[in-house]
């Protein structure tokens, strides 16, 4: 989604300014918070359709042949996953699946109405606890280790699989290299100098290697694209060896890891540039082209509300505390996402002071954010802290015996 001209890059039709105020889904983000008290989560279930619809319609225009599964782990909602439904009929080269990392998140898809066969797994250390959840629902796994192949193969010989590759390239926006497959070793995939044992590890259990995998990116925009399109040399690479060792590929998931803007300096990912690098790098194989998005879907549909209950000076810094915490929204602390946070009654109010902004988990380094500019706040004002409708959601922790944030969710606009 592109943001109209006096928007900010996490502004769009379901999440906006209108006048002074905040709005999601047409509705005033302030008295939403009244509503239903805080900390509260409210979204705009519409944009998580609109943003799969132009990823899909991008490969498409490309000339591929594109299977979308949406990352569970992003947001098992399924007020979510029912909007998903809708894009096409189940089992349609349409519509949009799910990718699935854990036994649990396997269980959930099905119980949500997804069919086997628009699901993927792709999980890490597979123990024999979890293949006695996924082994019987027949649901297609990518194996990214070497022993994995072997643990996989003795219970489920004769399978389709994909190989997770990793080739030591690829990029994350905010790091030098990418946590799944940078420079040295990491936790995933297989290298290409294992190609060859993969395979013959897949062929003494029968197992049908037909899918590549990979996973190169977190959170990417236009100016990462250049090192991405590099990042898939490498996988085109192995593809083409797996060819020729006789695997009979049927697609390249080329996984998730798209962004979506946030800060004045950031504009949306050009899906259209996206999918000319991956048709540039694949078309020729004629095989299917799978995305694994999860953020790209849901980080614009989400809004953090949260009630202001401290403003003290400290020592020159103003403290600006929050009735949430780390606890319910994450993600800035593990991946290193920066907040931004808008009043929701004032949502065009001037940035004059600079502020740290603080939550209520008894830690000194629940923070989301020090310097940063802001306006004069009051004590019991709404503070919107946008574009979270990804990962933060899922990711709550009871540290501090403190609960999670309420959820709205909202299907229509106003």
């Amino acid at each position: 989604m592109i943001p109209a001209p006096g928007q900010l890059p996490w502004e769009h039709e379901g999440v906006r300014r209108a006048g002074q105020r905040l709005t999601v889904a047409g509705r005033d983000a302030e008295e939403l918070a009244r509503r239903h008290g805080t900390p509260l989560y409210v979204f705009d279930v519409t944009s998580v359709t609109e943003q799969a619809r132009a990823l899909r319609d991008a490969l498409a225009g490309a000339g591929l042949r594109p299977r979308v599964r949406f990352a569970l782990k992003a947001l098992h909602a399924p007020e979510v996953l029912a909007a998903l439904r809708t894009l096409a009929p189940p089992d349609s080269p349409d519509a949009v699946g799910v990718d699935v990392c854990s036994p649990a998140e396997l269980r959930h898809a099905l119980d949500n109405g997804f069919t086997p066969t628009e699901i993927s797994y792709t999980g890490t250390n597979l123990s024999e606890r979890d293949l006695d959840v996924i082994a019987p629902t027949g649901v297609h796994v990518n194996v990214d280790l070497l022993t994995q192949i072997e643990r996989f193969g003795r219970r489920c010989p004769g399978r389709r699989m994909g190989l997770r590759l990793n080739p030591r390239a690829g990029v994350m926006r905010g790091r030098s290299e990418s946590l799944y497959s940078g420079g040295g070793p990491t936790k995933f995939g297989i290298y290409e100098e294992d190609l060859d044992e993969a395979v013959a590890a897949a062929r003494r259990h029968g197992l049908v290697v037909d899918t590549v995998h990979v996973h190169l990116a977190n959170g990417i925009l236009g100016e990462e694209l250049p090192a991405y399109d590099a990042a898939l040399v490498p996988v085109a690479r192995m593809a083409e060896r797996l060819l020729e060792a006789g695997c009979p590929l049927v697609e390249i998931n080329a996984g998730g890891g798209l962004g979506t803007p946030l800060l004045p300096d950031e504009s949306a990912l050009d899906l259209a540039v996206y999918a000319e690098i991956l048709a540039a790098h694949f078309g020729h194989l004629d095989l299917d082209i799978g995305v694994e998005p999860g953020e790209f879907l849901t980080n614009l549909s989400g809004v953090l509300l949260a009630e202001v209950v401290t403003v003290e000076d400290r020592l020159g810094t103003t403290f600006v505390g929050l009735d949430a915490g780390w606890n319910v929204m994450n993600d800035p602390f593990i991946y290193g996402r920066p907040v931004v946070a808008v009043l929701a009654a004032r949502a065009r109010a001037p940035h004059e002071k600079v502020v740290t902004l603080a939550g209520n988990i008894n830690e000194g380094n629940d923070l989301f954010g020090t310097d940063l500019p802001f306006p004069d706040v009051r004590e019991g004002e709404i503070v919107a802290l946008v574009s979270a409708g990804g990962y933060n959601p899922d990711m709550w922790t009871d540290h501090c015996m403190r609960p999670r944030a309420g959820r709205v969710f909202f299907s229509d606009r106003l």
